[in-house]
């Protein structure tokens, strides 16, 4: 199973990014959507898993502030600042965040933490960046994905 990992869209959805979901199984989605138009664009190309950041006012109080989904075997929990992930961990393989707009993939502790970084606007002089995972019976595959940007 193919997941396309995202965060940080903050209102844009860049064309390369829609060619990273256009083979995706599932999108799993770290908050700071900033607008409708983007959650109803990501449904368009694979179920839909996503969690409400600080930028998401009003318009998102039906997205969950945290989520834990089960894809291929992986248990990934969801939170837009990982600061304010749930206590406790139990049977989680890895946790999705965003919010600092910088790309981590690092293991502590059994548990994988993946923050794909930002794909929309740049700013804070960040990379463009997202993750493309293969999961499978319980193990996961991330690959970053960088994408151009002209360097202003």
């Amino acid at each position: 199973m193919k997941l396309a990992i995202l965060s940080d869209t903050h209102g844009l959805l860049r064309p390369e990014v829609v060619e990273h979901l256009k083979t995706a199984d599932a999108i799993l989605h770290g908050g700071d959507i900033n607008k409708q138009s983007i959650v109803d664009q990501l449904q368009q190309y694979a179920p839909l898993y996503i969690v409400r950041g600080n930028n998401d006012k009003e318009w998102a109080e039906a997205i969950p502030h945290d989520l834990t989904v089960t894809l291929g075997g992986v248990t990934f929990a969801m939170v837009h600042n990982k600061k304010e992930l749930p206590p406790a961990l139990d049977g989680v393989d890895a946790v999705v965040f965003g919010h600092s707009h910088k790309y981590v993939q690092e293991e502590k502790d059994g548990i994988l933490w993946l923050n794909p970084g930002s794909c929309g606007p740049r700013r804070f002089h960040q990379e463009i960046t997202m993750m493309m995972a293969e999961v499978g019976e319980g193990k996961i595959r991330v690959e970053k994905v960088t994408i151009p940007h002209e360097v202003k």
